[in-house]
């Protein structure tokens, strides 16, 4: 049974002036999918999950995300995406059910919804007691699990999620990405950018970026199979051993 595609791109290009940051770049991601979208400082990651986003416009080439158009369906885009980054986007003046609250707003959730939702997730994160505080109090790691349930609290199709786990301790990451997990379980496609390369081992699949072009798409085992590594950052390091950009 063919499983839907979230994300079809082809030939996608982002140019300034004479620099081309991401080079006629093609590939699909599933629903429920855990994709990991990784390459060097400078490889074109960030500027393609830009557009993936509707944040940049594409240069040219086609790119559709939940069934939306990436140049011309912007809006509907960023309606049907969550989002996270490694700065988590919680606001620390406000409480931890304000900042729900707030998101569930953003995303367009019903305030009935919202409040039904509310409660769930305080107690399914195990947050009951900590609905009330604020946010600049949580320790990391709570503060990461918050943003990433906000990120997906309208239950998007795909969640983009942009080096979120950078400054976190191993045990902490590795909680994160059961969390990661379970939202694949119920169908959202988790996009992945890390610069840790023991998480790409955690993708269904990766691809690996460098000077703006995909040189490497499969799973992380036929990946190390092909390029005879012991493990993901083997092949890293032999794809962009060759990289001649230095800046995204």
């Amino acid at each position: 049974m063919l499983k839907e595609k979230v994300i079809v791109v082809e030939k996608l290009t982002k140019r300034f002036g004479h620099f081309v940051a991401v080079d006629n770049i093609s590939f699909e991601v599933e629903r429920g999918e855990i994709f990991g979208f990784l390459g060097a400082n400078g490889a074109g990651k960030t500027t393609a999950m830009r557009m993936l986003c509707g944040l940049s416009i594409p240069t040219s080439g086609k790119g559709l995300v939940a069934g939306f158009d990436i140049h011309h369906q912007s809006e509907q885009v960023k309606r049907n995406i969550g989002y996270m980054s490694q700065k988590f986007a919680l606001y620390d003046d406000l409480t931890v059910a304000e900042n729900i609250w707030l998101y569930g707003g953003i995303y367009g959730v019903p305030q009935k919804e919202i409040s039904k939702r509310t409660d769930e997730l305080l107690q399914k994160l195990g947050f009951e007691s900590e609905r009330n505080v604020l946010v600049k109090s949580l320790p990391l790691g709570w503060k990461q699990k918050l943003a990433f349930s906000v990120a997906i609290f309208h239950r998007p199709k795909i969640v983009f999620l942009d080096e979120p786990t950078g400054g976190v301790d191993p045990i902490t990451r590795r909680r994160f990405w059961e969390m990661i997990y379970d939202a694949a379980d119920q169908g959202i496609t988790a996009f992945v950018t890390t610069h840790y390369m023991d998480e790409a081992e955690y993708c269904n699949r990766v691809s690996i970026m460098v000077d703006g072009r995909i040189e490497a798409l499969d799973s992380p085992q036929n990946l190390k199979r092909h390029y005879k590594a012991a493990d993901m950052d083997g092949v890293f390091q032999r794809l962009a051993r060759n990289a001649q950009n230095n800046g995204n």
